[in-house]
């Protein structure tokens, strides 16, 4: 399973999405769209959105951190 975050150091909601992949431990690979551009607009192609978390779980985009939407994409 690959899980993508898009962050910024500062995004509140980001960190709640971390602190819940690691309490659950489900590894995910953190992207810092603040200091990677290539990333930003990776992240924007992907979700239409400028608003950090974007979490990518196989594919699947959830823009926010929406805990059951993203239990649901684990879970598929």
């Amino acid at each position: 399973m690959a899980v993508r975050i898009y962050t910024t150091p500062s995004c509140v909601y980001c960190n709640k999405a971390k602190q819940y992949f690691r309490e659950n431990k489900i590894s995910f690979t953190e992207y810092n769209v603040a200091n990677d551009m290539r990333r930003a607009e990776e992240m924007v192609k992907k979700s239409g959105q400028m608003g950090v978390p974007v979490v990518d779980v196989n594919g699947r985009i959830i823009v926010g951190f929406n805990q059951p939407e993203i239990e649901r994409a684990l879970h598929r």
